[in-house]
């Protein structure tokens, strides 16, 4: 699981690499001292389970976790303040570890993260092979047929799922609904934007034309693009 170290305080840091470091199945993606960095951390980068404090300038851990709730990545919180435990599980955390954290309560939080991970693995496998995916609308769930997106565009915190006459916006991160789209049709062609391959009306320059729509093609995706279309 790609991992990402969130809080303040170098020592702390510290001695999270070095915990997460005892298990060959976690990966270290980055460190951030604070959770404005790490949402822009989040949206570019695959992270799977978030450490994170809770105190901290800026935004706190708890804010962040809810700004999060519904996305992608597991979290545990890894604090010196236990009077937070309770508001922290109503947000569906993986655990509430208290500092100083001993590598046995450590170990056992990452155990309960693999269990879920690979149930949310499984979801997404499933979904990946559907014709539709459920996005949240208001208090209701909408399907969606994954044939009617033509694509899709990061709005900070928002995805935005353009259709021919619709245009619908949903609390998440494009990396997070990218994984549950299907691969062979969905392919990212800039940090924020996602395209329904067979959506493309024609391409000029760095720019595709899609339902009468400009999206920017980043260099960086250029020339995958260019091989998933078979140009001759």
């Amino acid at each position: 699981m790609n991992c990402l170290i969130i809080d303040d305080q170098l020592l702390s840091r510290a001695v999270l690499k070095e915990m997460i470091a005892l298990d060959q199945s976690l990966k270290l993606v980055g460190e951030c001292t604070n959770a404005l960095d790490a949402l822009k951390e989040l949206q570019s980068n695959k992270i799977d389970l978030v450490f994170t404090d809770i105190a901290m300038p800026g935004m706190s851990g708890m804010e962040l976790a809810e700004r999060l709730k519904g996305t992608r990545p597991l979290i545990i919180f890894t604090t010196s303040l236990p009077q937070y435990a309770v508001d922290a599980f109503n947000l569906n955390v993986v655990d509430f570890l208290v500092k100083p954290i001993g590598a046995s309560s450590f170990l056992k939080a990452v155990e309960k993260a693999k269990v879920m991970f690979s149930l949310t693995e499984e979801q997404a496998n499933v979904s990946r092979n559907n014709e539709f995916i459920f996005i949240r609308v208001s208090n209701t769930l909408k399907s969606i047929k994954t044939s009617e997106i033509f694509y899709l565009e990061a709005k900070g915190d928002h995805v935005k799922f353009y259709l021919q006459d619709q245009i619908y916006s949903i609390h998440s991160t494009l990396i997070s609904v990218e994984q549950k789209l299907p691969v062979d049709v969905f392919f990212r062609v800039h940090r924020s934007f996602i395209i329904n391959l067979n959506k493309i009306d024609k391409i000029e320059g760095g720019t595709l034309i899609i339902n009468k729509q400009l999206v920017p093609i980043a260099n960086a995706y250029r020339t995958a693009l260019y091989k998933r279309l078979q140009i001759v």
